[in-house]
């Protein structure tokens, strides 16, 4: 079928709702995966590009973010590799401690915190200009969120010695991370002249258990949560709030729809059995994604892709609130031909017609 944009779709999805057709939905789709979809030579950048992408691939949005100030946090390793017969990529990731910018109350209040009157919103302002009207812009905060923010900029190793060590700076460092977060939202709201949905993405968990005591996160996280989705809820119409934190999180759902989210991403399947967690939310949490990225995404076959969605749409479609996307983000391992038919089984099968 002839697939046309309708961010309505996604909408009535994320709301708990049951629309025409299942919709796909992806924090991140890697370049390399982009441009071997489009059967391109390389990836162009841009948002045009990304609009070109959305709408051939059969996403009914574009995301467009906000950029903060803040300094480079701590020390980073990286290293190079060839992914799926590409050119050499480079990854890169935090050091544990190395680095760490904050240590003390000393280094978080001469530390020069972003001001959200100086974020950049030129991404907003373009999006606004190109995307067309039947397609939504889904926005955040470039950069972690509120809880990796603070990790980022005391080092790991120190943020967790500092759970039982120092907690007044954890209350510290989480209070300024939250304000250049939801402050920087409230602004974009204010002043963008199109938003469509946020995606808040903050890591919780392992697969196994959470970073930390979920008493931190109730304590330091989960009041600058409901604040963004008291935002969300002022909008005109009222917008979605899309939760990303991997892991195992049986323990705090109540907590994210008590917030004000709206919608949960990405369920890992080793973490939570998506069925039971759909039926412990339902109507209350829209479930994004879940398609198996240790095998079935990367290592399986175009059939097995086929199957593997089929699979979720029928478990979780029926009633609404469901989204088909990966257990993560698509990453620049995963073979196009496997990507190609996560989203043609989603057409073939998420609008009645499989």
């Amino acid at each position: 079928m002839t697939w046309t944009p309708d961010f309505a779709r996604l909408r009535t999805a994320l709301f708990c709702g049951e629309p025409d057709c299942v919709p796909l939905a992806e924090l991140k789709v890697d370049s390399l995966v982009k441009a071997g979809f489009m059967g391109w030579e390389r990836w162009p950048g841009g948002l045009p590009a990304e609009i070109e992408f959305a709408r051939a691939a059969g996403y009914d949005y574009v995301r467009a973010t906000a950029h903060v100030g803040y300094p480079a946090t701590g020390e980073t390793k990286s290293h190079h590799y060839a992914a799926s017969g590409s050119a050499e990529q480079q990854r890169t990731w935090q050091q544990s401690d190395s680095g760490a910018l904050i240590r003390t109350m000393a280094d978080c209040e001469a530390f020069p915190w972003p001001d959200p009157a100086a974020a950049d919103l030129s991404e907003l302002h373009l999006a606004a200009e190109l995307v067309p009207p039947e397609m939504g812009i889904v926005t955040g905060v470039k950069g972690g969120g509120i809880f990796e923010r603070a990790w980022f900029l005391m080092g790991f190793d120190g943020f967790m010695l500092a759970t039982v060590e120092q907690p007044e700076l954890i209350a510290a460092v989480m209070q300024r991370t939250g304000e250049v977060w939801v402050g920087t939202i409230e602004r974009l709201l204010r002043e963008a002249p199109r938003v469509d949905a946020v995606w808040f993405c903050d890591d919780l968990a392992y697969t196994e258990g959470y970073i930390v005591n979920p008493a931190i996160y109730r304590k330091h996280l989960f009041p600058w949560i409901e604040q963004l989705g008291s935002l969300c809820r002022a909008q005109n119409p009222p917008i979605p709030l899309i939760y990303h934190s991997d892991g195992r999180l049986w323990e705090v759902l109540d907590d994210l729809h008590a917030c004000g989210v709206n919608a949960l991403h990405p369920i890992e399947p080793k973490a939570m059995d998506i069925v039971e967690v759909k039926r412990r939310v339902r109507g209350r949490l829209c479930l994004i994604g879940n398609l198996d990225l240790g095998y079935t995404l990367t290592r399986g076959t175009p059939e097995e892709v086929e199957a593997e969605v089929k699979a979720r749409i029928e478990a979780l479609a029926p009633g609404g609130g469901y989204c088909v996307g990966s257990s993560n983000t698509v990453t620049e391992y995963v073979p196009v031909p496997n990507f190609r038919a996560m989203t043609e089984a989603t057409r073939k099968y998420g609008c009645g017609d499989g």
